[in-house]
């Protein structure tokens, strides 16, 4: 029998199956698809510090540091670059946005200038368009390849001897009394662990809620799109005061943009890749937005274009806890948009829990109890990673 059996394949998952299975104790992860096949596959790839709730930039600022080293750690290419991270305003409104995010975050103790016109940017980012009035510019931050850093994770998990199952899909959580046992499969399989984490994004609710357990999602559709390759235009990562568009240009030369563009109506489970599909007016909308930070876009031939669903929180934090009434549950969802950047840290503080060690950092913002009572539509998801 396994000790901690995780539930989801995306970078926190994978994450906290590497370091308990590094710290000698048995983990058996199951995917219903593939290894980040949703948020972590969908995201930007933002390995971000600047704009984070201060609850979050505790975290942010140590998983940058283990970025640095996992290449070598996990003995495998994350495609992580640090080259900074712009924010960008496009009118009057958004600039004092800008100003007072940075005058915010370097009272937190971070490294970020204020840019103050068009040319101080393009001196960093001449790709930049001339219309662009100022930006926040954080050299720490940077970015990385979602699918090449959750394999990389599951990889180094696997040789430290976790079982990484993936078309594997949960019906339930088992319990007796109020312990978790395990899990149960679609296929009626019951895999038996002292403890389980949750980490299935958009899908954490529906196996919360016969528990007792509330976590309120609001399930955000964003459209994303990818060029060919090009010749290489700028190196940091992009977003807009407002995060409704974002985007870098990956190692290979591709462009990788993306933009929010509304609620996803139907229940988590219904989704498929064609009903994600962006429709003509969002993509038009999306085209519009990057060009007019990116003009270089406009005459960028598309590669591939897909939908992906974002699990966002009433207070767009994340829930990360393990007191949740049940022993030897632990939940981690509800990242909303800008988990991955995160996700090392986020494996530390899983495998702490599931562990009984004493995490590093402050959970009181992360517990689920925050919820009771809360709408779904308090916050808007930033989309950097």
């Amino acid at each position: 029998m396994p000790d901690v059996v995780i539930v989801g394949g995306g970078i926190s998952g994978v994450a906290a199956a590497y370091e308990i299975a590094r710290a000698g104790h048995s983990v058996t992860l199951v995917e219903a698809r593939r290894l980040a096949s949703m948020a972590s596959g969908w995201t930007l790839g933002g390995v971000r510090q600047s704009g984070r709730d201060p609850a979050e930039l505790p975290l942010a600022k140590a998983a940058v540091e283990r970025w640095s080293g996992l290449d070598t750690e996990l003995d495998a290419a994350t495609g992580y670059r640090r080259r900074g991270n712009l924010r960008l305003a496009r009118t009057e409104a958004e600039t004092e946005t800008i100003r007072e995010l940075v005058a915010q975050q370097r009272q937190l103790g971070l490294e970020i200038d204020y840019l103050p016109d068009n040319a101080a940017i393009r001196a960093i980012a001449p790709a930049i368009g001339p219309s662009i009035l100022a930006a926040s510019f954080c050299p720490g931050d940077g970015h990385a390849d979602p699918v090449l850093a959750v394999r990389a994770f599951a990889a180094a998990a696997s040789r430290h001897g976790a079982i990484i199952r993936e078309d594997v899909a949960v019906r339930a959580l088992t319990c007796s009394g109020s312990r978790v046992t395990g899990v149960e499969t679609m296929s009626g399989e019951v895999v038996p662990a002292d403890r389980v984490i949750v980490a299935t994004g958009i899908h954490a609710p529906e196996l919360l809620q016969p528990l007792g357990l509330a976590l309120p999602l609001m399930v955000k559709l964003v459209c994303v799109m990818q060029s060919v390759p090009l010749p290489p235009l700028f190196e940091q990562v992009f977003g807009v005061a407002n995060a409704d568009a974002a985007g870098r240009q990956e190692i290979d030369g591709r462009l990788r943009v993306t933009t929010g563009i509304g609620d996803w109506p139907h229940e988590p489970r219904s989704w498929t890749s064609d009903a994600l599909a962006p429709r003509a007016s969002d993509i038009a909308t999306l085209i519009a937005r990057v060009t007019q930070v990116l003009p270089a876009f406009a005459d960028a031939g598309i590669a591939r274009l897909w939908g992906g669903l974002i699990d966002l929180t009433p207070d767009a934090l994340p829930a990360i806890d393990a007191h949740t009434g049940i022993e030897g549950l632990i939940i981690a969802a509800g990242f909303s948009g800008h988990g991955f950047g995160i996700g090392p840290v986020t494996g530390e503080i899983l495998a702490d829990l599931a562990l009984s060690r004493q995490p590093r950092f402050d959970l009181a913002p992360f517990r689920l109890d925050r919820f009771a009572g809360a709408t779904k539509r308090d916050a808007e998801p930033t989309l950097h990673g």
